[in-house]
């Protein structure tokens, strides 16, 4: 059995995709398994190719008992906790990022800049796998409702939350516009779409709270997706799903769509590159310096590459 970990979010799992594919194509008659959070499991099955699950809330907690394993992978970080958390499950062979501290060597080096896509292809590469950065689809789960635009609040970290009341801002243009739109989010963001909405004039029931298999099956079919960045996101890019994605703290230029696809537009402000979310309850100074204007100007732009479904 072949073990990949990559026990982390959405938009974690997605950008992951060329390399999980990847691997799959290197090892056609092994088992592979996934070592990821049991919620993200209906975004797994649209992967494709993953034998089995390995429920894995996070690194502080062991493996359970497996098989013999023949490699396992690390996608999850440079280590030396993930790499140890592998190493324990007695693996044959180890691949992932030098981590000296986990006694790992014979791995790349890591490289703070590098696009997310682009870092698990070059690790791969390393160790003589091919993969192709460009392959982001995941497969269509369908979609009772489609054609409408979906205007997405949430976001893990405050960091990354545009103010709310511009979100409403811009629901209610697009919908001044001719668009359909939807306020996603999930169960605990309730309040959030429910507020946005209301801002908006919009009908309560354009609050919508969906599973993580209903969403992306309303992204496959979307006419077009405003989000921050967050795994929203990068479901639009698997379904080249027209979107306006705006971004604080990280850049497009490590996180961002593919930079060739015109339907595709990044908002980006910032000067510099943070690490990752910043503490606190603030929004991003360069995602705070997006307005409503500037969104809806975006959302013109890629306006004639959105077909409705």
């Amino acid at each position: 059995m072949i073990l990949l970990l990559r026990a982390l979010g959405v938009g974690d799992l997605a950008a992951a995709v060329p390399t999980l594919r990847a691997v799959r194509a290197a090892f056609p008659a092994r088992t592979l398994a996934l070592a990821a959070p049991s919620w993200l499991h209906p975004l797994i099955a649209l992967v494709g190719g993953i034998d089995r699950v390995v429920p894995l809330a996070g690194l502080d907690v062991p493996l359970p008992t497996l098989p013999p394993l023949e490699l396992a992978v690390n996608l999850h970080g440079r280590g030396p906790q993930s790499h140890r958390l592998l190493q324990a499950a007695g693996p044959a062979r180890l691949w992932g990022f030098a981590a000296p501290a986990a006694g790992h060597l014979d791995g790349p080096p890591w490289a703070e800049e590098e696009h997310e896509v682009q870092r698990w292809c070059r690790m791969l590469r390393h160790y003589g796998v091919a993969a192709d950065p460009s392959d982001l689809a995941l497969i269509d789960p369908g979609a009772a409702v489609r054609g409408v635009t979906l205007v997405h609040p949430g976001a893990k970290s405050p960091a990354r939350r545009w103010p709310p009341d511009r979100y409403a801002a811009v629901a209610k243009g697009l919908a001044a516009a001719g668009h359909r739109v939807l306020v996603t989010g999930s169960a605990t963001e309730r309040a959030l779409t429910t507020d946005v909405a209301a801002r908006a004039g919009l009908a309560p029931s354009a609050a919508v709270r969906t599973g993580l298999g209903e969403l992306a099956g309303l992204v496959a079919h979307a006419r077009l997706v405003v989000s921050g960045d967050t795994g929203i996101a990068h479901l639009a890019t698997a379904y080249r799903t027209p979107s306006v994605v705006l971004f604080g703290p990280v850049p497009p230029r490590r996180w961002g769509p593919p930079p060739e696809r015109p339907y595709h537009r990044a908002i980006w402000h910032g000067t510099r590159a943070e690490r990752g979310d910043l503490p606190g309850p603030d929004v991003h100074p360069a995602l705070a310096a997006i307005d409503v204007d500037e969104v809806l100007a975006a959302v013109r732009e890629v306006h004639r590459y959105a077909v409705t479904a």
